[in-house]
């Protein structure tokens, strides 16, 4: 099969590259729904992801400028998470993908 040179796949890969992964729209949806959580909020509202997975996640979404990690200088430690425009940018795209599961979930049932 013949390469389609007229495609241009960069962007799609990027933005794959950005939010591929089992966790990582699930975080930005409740980062986008509660618009600030702590980790161990999030934590509990993803139910089965474990610790370490949940702190990869969020490294490399942080690494990625799709949210912003903020750090208070308190005891205990506390640590928040939001949106960073980019991320905030990102919430159309999550947003259809999210009409489109309401209008399709039910028709394989």
């Amino acid at each position: 099969m013949d390469k389609d040179t007229n495609v241009n796949e960069k962007p799609f890969l990027y933005t794959m590259s950005l939010i591929n992964g089992k966790w990582k729209m699930h975080i930005l949806f409740w980062l986008s729904k509660r618009k600030v959580l702590r980790y161990s909020e999030l934590k509990r509202l993803l139910g089965k992801i474990t610790h370490k997975m949940l702190s990869t996640q969020l490294k490399e979404l942080e690494h990625d400028k799709l949210i912003i990690r903020t750090e208070y200088q308190q005891v205990p430690p506390k640590v928040e998470y939001s949106l960073s425009e980019t991320g905030l940018s990102l919430m159309p795209v999550l947003n259809s993908i999210c009409y489109w599961g309401t209008k399709h979930m039910n028709d394989n049932e």
